[in-house]
């Protein structure tokens, strides 16, 4: 169905352009599927919610994107070719990030034969996805934000095995196609107990997850850590796709628990969770931490009261704020596009990295295919790039990264944001993170 379907969209933007070309206009961006020479043009692919709930966390990463293509073109770090960005939408009609429609859109990224790469998805289950199809296509993939352990992951410390093995399906041709500068979940889940239990000095917690697969990697992660620090898990709640936490936080407050961690994947839940604790007796001034699923603008205005304990969320890569060397990309960004979003920063990164790649294949002799139907020449170029990823040494505004054999970052960090009012509205601010040696 998806085939037949990308066939007509093949057909109806080939007129569309050959309209253009009538009316005696140019296009600036070549569409994929027609026949038409684009010598020196090379495409970055961008996959991305740019619409529903995290549509803001979605076009700040995009904006990233842009500005690191936009200095790459201005620098002429490929001599005789103009970078390009083609960006997806991987949002549904439910409103929320659709595995189904990454998966379309992928199969439309890998079609053209002049994108070279492609940054994202941020979901996880959006990867899982596309994984298996980018991996048997040759495409490089480089995500900011995916952190499920078992995308890349399957071994016993992972928790990655027996049913939760996932890399013969994701891996099929056993090659590494798929990177990620975000910290997996296993690693994220640990230090994020480490945060509450050494740096806010929880002893006491409650944790909630909505069973999906992220959620509970965080979770078990996180409560393995919790106890070894000394901690102690006072319950803990699995919750599947709810809308209303009423009942279980009048639970909840009869244990009262120095904070709550939530692990959930859906924005509404945390802005319902937010908005809930604030009206239980007892839990008005709890502190609730949540997962790096859920630092959305949803969430930080969900409140209200003004004696309502303090919110955190994770990101699992670090602040560019915080380095000083980032000074001038978090100057010119905020001075392009306004605040900086959770990914903008680890998206700029991962556009930075893949041109790297694609100028190193370029110099050690590959050749980037000349048109959007090329689709031999972009088996081999692709492949080259990928290879050139898997050397990646970069100094970028998120530290240095690099990558172990199966692809993931070697930066293992998170990040720590907080609720704050500023000028009356509520947004994130960045207090701090923690880090894995």
């Amino acid at each position: 169905m998806a085939r037949r379907w990308f066939q007509v969209f093949r057909l109806l933007t080939g007129l569309a352009l050959f309209a253009t070309l009538l009316g005696g206009c140019e296009s600036a961006t070549p569409h994929p599927g027609n026949n038409i020479a684009t010598p020196g043009v090379i495409k970055i692919g961008a996959e991305l919610p740019l619409a529903g709930d995290d549509a803001s966390a979605g076009k700040a990463a995009e904006d990233g994107i842009r500005l690191a293509i936009d200095e790459a073109n201005r620098q002429h770090i490929l001599p005789g070719y103009t970078l390009i960005l083609d960006a997806k939408n991987d949002v549904g009609a439910s409103g929320v990030q659709d595995p189904s429609v990454g998966a379309v859109n992928v199969m439309e990224l890998i079609s053209d034969a002049q994108v070279a790469g492609i940054v994202g998805p941020l979901a996880s289950n959006v990867a899982r996805a596309e994984m298996p199809l980018t991996n048997q296509k040759g495409m490089g993939q480089i995500s900011p934000a995916s952190t499920a352990s078992c995308l890349t992951q399957n071994t016993l410390e992972s928790g990655c095995t027996g049913p939760d093995n996932l890399i013969p399906l994701l891996r099929p041709t056993g090659r590494v196609t798929y990177f990620r500068l975000a910290t997996p979940d296993n690693l994220q889940g640990a230090l994020t107990a480490d945060f509450a239990y050494r740096t806010l000095g929880y002893r006491r917690v409650v944790v909630i997850d909505d069973t999906e697969a992220d959620g509970a990697s965080l979770t078990s992660n996180f409560i393995n850590q919790f106890t070894s620090d000394g901690g102690r898990v006072v319950s803990h709640m699995y919750l599947q796709g709810r809308s209303d936490y009423a009942a279980e936080l009048q639970k909840i407050a009869i244990l009262r628990p120095d904070a709550i961690y939530f692990t959930g994947q859906s924005t509404n839940s945390g802005s319902v969770l937010r908005r809930q604790m604030e009206a239980t007796p007892g839990l008005e001034a709890t502190p609730l931490l949540i997962g790096d699923a859920l630092i959305a603008n949803a969430i930080a205005q969900a409140g209200g009261a003004a004696s309502a304990g303090p919110v955190y969320s994770i990101v699992a890569s670090a602040d560019a704020t915080a380095n000083p060397s980032a000074t001038e990309f978090v100057q010119k960004y905020q001075s392009m596009y306004g605040p900086i979003g959770p990914y903008s920063a680890s998206s700029y990164d991962c556009a930075w990295i893949l041109i790297d790649a694609v100028k190193a294949a370029i110099s050690a002799g590959a050749k980037p295919p000349t048109a959007a139907d090329d689709s031999d020449a972009a088996s081999s170029f692709r492949q080259a790039v990928i290879s050139a990823l898997m050397k990646t040494d970069y100094d970028g505004v998120t530290g240095h990264q690099s990558f172990d054999p199966d692809g993931d970052t070697m930066n293992r960090v998170i990040s720590v944001y907080q609720i704050t009012d500023t000028d009356g509205r509520s947004g994130w601010k960045y207090i701090g993170s923690e880090s894995s040696s």
